[in-house]
């Protein structure tokens, strides 16, 4: 079994009040920049094999003392990005419900298929999202492997570990920069601790 270590990001201030970002390219602000900075000293003694991220600036801010700590490469791809929500990045929930009232309640319903025009899918970005993070369990000689990445996709690890229908409630927390261990074996995800805090 391989171990995945999966962090989301720092936090961001469109974190801080809850406005969509998606594929927008948010940096880490002063709480994210610090929140990485204790996730690297909890990380730096744990031997890690390789560092994976999203290509996006909030999440390889916050890996990038991990790499330097370890002298490890970071290897980025846009297949490890948070769901794109097209039109709806930059909104917050209640903007979104003023102007889209339809969009709205299809987050509402985290309707599985229904695909955000200029964005994407539940579904798409689970099978995103499952296959990105399964390729790279495959290919690994060894681990941990350390993923840092964006809620969106621990919510679609988690649900794919634990069977929870893409339309149903998150059934956990995914904080800002905290540690989530999971188990890769044979195609499949083993949740093995989750929101540790660093």
């Amino acid at each position: 079994m391989i171990e995945l270590i999966v962090v989301r990001h720092g936090e961001t201030d469109w974190n801080r009040i809850r406005r969509l970002q998606g594929h927008t390219d948010i940096a880490l602000n002063a709480t994210g920049v610090e929140q990485a900075g204790r996730l690297c000293e909890a990380l730096a003694a744990e031997p890690i094999a390789a560092i994976h991220a999203s290509d996006l600036s909030r999440a390889l801010e916050t890996a990038r003392p991990i790499a330097d700590r370890l002298e490890l490469p970071i290897r980025t791809s846009p297949l490890l990005r948070e769901r794109n929500y097209g039109i709806l990045e930059g909104k917050t929930f209640p903007e979104i419900q003023e102007r889209d009232p339809d969009e709205a309640e299809q987050l509402r319903l985290r309707s599985a298929d229904h695909t955000i025009p200029g964005g994407e899918s539940q579904r798409t970005f689970f099978h995103r999202v499952v296959d990105a993070v399964c390729a790279i369990a495959r290919a690994a000689d060894a681990g941990p492997l350390l993923i840092v990445t964006h809620g969106g996709v621990l919510d679609m690890l988690q649900r794919s570990a634990t069977g929870l229908a893409l339309d149903a409630e998150r059934s956990c927390p995914i904080p800002n920069a905290v540690i989530n261990r999971i188990g890769y074996e044979h195609g499949h995800f083993v949740v093995r601790a989750w929101a540790e805090e660093p």
